[in-house]
């Protein structure tokens, strides 16, 4: 029964994330005809994208924690059905408020819809299945939107944006379900102590003591750090990709919201290939290569003159996109008590969410007084460049991780 619970609990949590990030960044999608109808500019288009990640990132760190401590099936059923239930209200929005507000209880229902999945896997497999394992459970966000991305244009264009967020809210209360009936907690009782980290010679004491210490080493900071530009890169191009395709390079909109199905059929491949090669080449060096990908991907946005231009940097922003998430999410427990890991994967949050929150609001801002994207996109390349050269410090303490 082990192994097939482990798939019921894999196959779950690929529904679950699969689900919330179609929500998450399906929203640059309806924007193009949520602007004309609502009547917004681009910095309030950020405002609702922000409120969305402000509530992610204020209960991420609380759903980690409780996710180690409490029966974590309650706890994605309640939330992937708060999640649907914000999908739903958004198709009610009036005006920038009522949106962000929707919006925003979308985004605490998605908080529960990343630590606790990645940590609750992580403790299903072994520590040699660990990057295999969050590569195929994270690999629901790119088929997820990649569905979406397809499906959205075809809805809205027959039956308008609202109908398009019916159909996003009640496919994720079918989600929520599904996690009733499939999610069960960890099998392991015990604290397991990640690579990176000896188990404790004094009890469970020493385990907590050993933990509040890590959490004060550099290794937290820098990774959080990273990742906050990577959450600041990421938002750029699911923000405003729709939007840039067809003001600057006179894409239709059907074509321009398929752009993010490119973004997530190129992160699928880059989940499987970089993702599995973490186990091995070690998490830091795969997470550097993502950030540079990124980098690269928003820098041939912004200069790109043609269409086969844009196509490409979406494709090489893609496939770091796909692979940043599970890379992140297995180096917790490369340096932390595996037990933990839902708890670091949360603080983490709140620096990714810090990055998420900062840039649709700067970004649209930008958009509006100089009635350009580049400057946004530019901005989001040096994100990622940052985000690369912050995990540098790093490399030595991987091979270390890996050699162990």
């Amino acid at each position: 029964m082990g192994p097939l619970r482990a798939i019921a609990v894999i196959a779950a949590g690929f529904l679950t994330v699969s689900i919330a990030y179609a929500i998450r960044y399906g929203y640059g999608i309806f924007l193009p005809e949520m602007i004309a109808e609502l009547a917004i500019s681009k910095t309030q288009a950020g405002l609702i994208a922000s409120a969305y990640f402000v509530a992610y990132t204020l209960f991420s760190p609380l759903l980690g924690y409780l996710s180690d401590r409490f029966d974590v099936r309650i706890i994605l059923s309640l939330f992937t059905a708060l999640l649907a239930g914000g999908a739903l209200c958004m198709a009610l929005a009036v005006d920038v408020w009522s949106a962000g507000f929707f919006f925003a209880l979308a985004g605490i229902g998605h908080s529960a819809c990343w630590a606790p999945v990645v940590a609750l896997v992580q403790r299903w497999v072994p520590d040699r299945r660990r990057g295999l394992a969050l590569s195929l459970t994270t690999m629901g966000a790119g088929v997820g939107i990649a569905l979406w991305s397809l499906l959205l244009p075809l809805i809205i264009a027959n039956s308008g944006w609202r109908s398009g967020w019916l159909a996003l809210g009640c496919f994720a209360f079918i989600v929520a379900g599904i996690n009733f009936l499939l999610v069960r907690r960890s099998p392991e009782t015990d604290a397991d102590p990640g690579q990176g980290s000896p188990a404790p010679a004094n009890g469970q004491k020493a385990g907590s003591s050993q933990y509040r210490e890590l959490l004060r080493g550099r290794v937290l900071w820098l990774i959080g750090l990273a990742y906050l530009l990577v959450g600041f890169t990421v938002l750029v191009p699911f923000t405003f990709l729709t939007v840039h395709a067809m003001d600057s390079h006179a894409v239709p909109y059907g074509e321009a919201g398929r752009l993010l199905a490119i973004i997530a059929l190129a992160g699928m491949a880059g989940k499987l290939v970089l993702g599995i090669l973490s186990d091995s080449l070690g998490r830091i060096r795969v997470m550097l290569g993502c950030g540079l990908l990124l980098g690269a991907g928003c820098l041939g946005m912004a200069l790109g003159q043609t269409v086969p231009a844009l196509y490409v940097a979406v494709i090489l922003f893609g496939v770091g996109w796909g692979a940043v998430w599970p890379v992140y999410a297995a180096a917790a427990a490369d340096f932390f008590p595996r037990s933990r890991a839902g708890s670091v994967i949360g603080i983490w949050t709140v620096f990714l969410g810090v990055g998420s929150i900062i840039s649709p609001v700067l970004c649209g801002w930008l958009i509006d007084i100089s009635h350009s994207y580049l400057s946004s996109f530019l901005l989001g390349s040096l994100g990622g460049l940052f985000s690369a050269l912050l995990l540098v410090p790093l490399l030595k303490t991987a091979r270390v991780a890996v050699a162990e």
